[in-house]
């Protein structure tokens, strides 16, 4: 929410936007106020958030997947979220073109931009093992961080002429493995979107007007952790002003924060 502050107080607009995993709920929440005053909710939204509202593990959860089930999360509170938040049905209704991109179980990307917005956003955000694979026009969905494909390559395929890229980045200051299951399983999936972003950004080199927002370094947050995002909002926006300052949005060059590095 830092960076998107940012960028648009130097006064950037987003002609459609495209969001994969996590980045599909904040492509469905701009998307739907695409605006500085849109910005903040969504930044609001975020400070608010605890741990339970999105990954509530319980004892009847684990018990369950203990038994066989194939998902230790309850989707419903996920749902709710993005239904309490998103003021659109349909992917299509939104204030400006949105994209998401989840991944089918032959670990192809698929584009979705129309439909019903709630199942396509837990489509892209289902997290495998965490939550139950979303069946949507006869395929079973995954979060769209597995797939081939990340959204910049998507974005360049819908014509995009200048891309914007607001990478997540990764936890590179952690001493040790993230503690639990899921916090393991966010950490992995932020390493191969971070090594996606790059591979993706070397095939389109030269191709396409690219600018890459330096995520946070060192970061040592899990994302499975809530309780620091006004922090790291902040962070994050101060980053992107001094990164604007200096020519960023002019340089297509890639951030050493997303390549593979410990602290």
């Amino acid at each position: 929410m830092g960076m998107l502050r940012e960028l648009m107080r130097y006064g950037l607009d987003a002609d459609f936007v495209v969001g994969s995993s996590v980045g599909a709920l904040n492509a469905a929440y701009f998307a739907a106020a695409p605006n500085a005053a849109g910005v903040e909710k969504l930044a609001c939204v975020w400070c608010s958030l605890r741990r339970h509202d999105v990954f509530p593990v319980t004892l009847r959860s684990l018990l369950r997947f203990v038994g066989g089930q194939d998902h230790l999360i309850d989707p419903s509170n996920l749902r709710l979220l993005i239904k309490r938040h998103v003021p659109f049905l349909n992917l299509e209704d939104a204030s400006i073109p949105l994209h998401v991109i989840a991944t089918n179980l032959g670990g192809a990307a698929v584009c979705l931009s129309s439909g019903p917005a709630i199942e396509r956003i837990l489509a892209s955000a289902a997290i495998p093992a965490a939550f139950p694979p979303v069946r949507i026009d006869n395929q079973y969905l995954i979060d769209g961080a597995i797939g081939s494909n990340t959204a910049i390559l998507t974005a360049a395929k819908l014509g995009a002429t200048r891309i914007i890229v607001l990478p997540t980045g990764f936890a590179c200051d952690l001493h040790e493995p993230p503690k639990g299951a899921i916090a393991r399983v966010l950490h992995a999936i932020t390493l191969l979107i971070a090594n996606q972003i790059v591979r993706d950004l070397k095939e389109l080199a030269g191709k396409v007007d690219i600018s890459i927002v330096p995520s946070l370094c060192p970061l040592d947050v899990s994302p499975y952790d809530f309780s620091s995002a006004a922090q790291l909002i902040e962070r994050a926006a101060d980053n992107t002003r001094t990164w604007i300052g200096g020519g960023g949005l002019s340089r297509p060059d890639i951030p050493d924060s997303l390549l593979p590095h410990l602290h």
